[in-house]
């Protein structure tokens, strides 16, 4: 298993957000896990990505436990993360954009504001090319479209070279048709560079269309788990999750 989550924990004062939650995640798995509003989804990947810390149990990455890691060490570990809201410069570039966060790989930063222009070029202007922003990598990130921008978001993620990729809601407020554009993008960038996917996303059309594995959650626990055609089929999540009669 690259990713393990072992009975973990998380309440804010009364409220249980992730209540004695088991996961495995095997290497090059495309898992999904969806859930309603408040079923405990942020909560989790806060954790995996070290924004915060479990009240108790464990979570390992590759057999080390990461639990009390910091964010910036979890990245350097090989975990890569997009969020639900933007988080991109807005007044920088896309080149820029995806230039910080290599030499923040590179751990360059101190150098940050150098005369850096030329640094990583080229590995900069391969990830635009992957993620289609080539042609559009001296567009400041908040003048980018809004697809365009969850597309920088990926980039931003990729340019830490992940094993694992957590993407939280990676289509929302996207159109049909840029949704699945995006998705295929990251459906082949996870093929081309064998990298492990585990995301969070509403959109059952997108979460059954790239699945291989989709986690269900309900009050912070993962209460169904197993290939679409079968999470499809469960009684429970058509009643309670999808919106399907049971």
């Amino acid at each position: 298993m690259i990713l393990e989550a072992k009975d973990v924990t998380k309440s804010f004062g009364g409220i249980v957000a992730v209540n004695h939650l088991n996961l495995s995640v095997r290497s090059g798995e495309l898992t999904a896990i969806i859930g309603p509003n408040g079923a405990g989804k942020s909560t989790l990947f806060n954790l995996l990505s070290a924004r915060l810390r479990p009240d108790s149990g464990i979570i390992m990455f590759e057999d080390r436990t990461i639990s009390h890691l910091q964010p910036h060490h979890i990245c350097h570990l090989g975990i890569g993360r997009s969020f639900q809201k933007q988080n991109i410069f807005p007044r920088l570039t896309a080149f820029e954009n995806i230039q910080i966060a290599v030499l923040a790989r590179q751990k360059r930063t101190r150098n940050i504001f150098w005369p850096v222009k030329h640094l990583s070029r080229k590995e900069n202007l391969a990830i635009l090319d992957q993620i289609g922003l080539y042609d559009k990598r001296d567009v400041l990130g908040g003048l980018l479209a809004h697809g365009d921008q969850k597309r920088l978001e990926i980039g931003v993620a990729l340019a830490g070279r992940p094993r694992l990729l957590l993407l939280d809601e990676p289509t929302a407020g996207v159109g049909p048709e840029e949704s699945d554009t995006i998705m295929r993008l990251v459906e082949e960038l996870v093929r081309d560079q064998n990298l492990t996917l585990l995301f969070v996303e509403h959109d059952m059309n997108v979460v059954f269309g790239i699945a291989q594995t989709i986690r269900v959650m309900h009050m912070g626990s993962i209460i169904a788990e197993g290939p679409p055609n079968e999470i499809r089929a469960d009684a429970g999540v058509q009643k309670i999750y999808l919106g399907e009669a049971a």
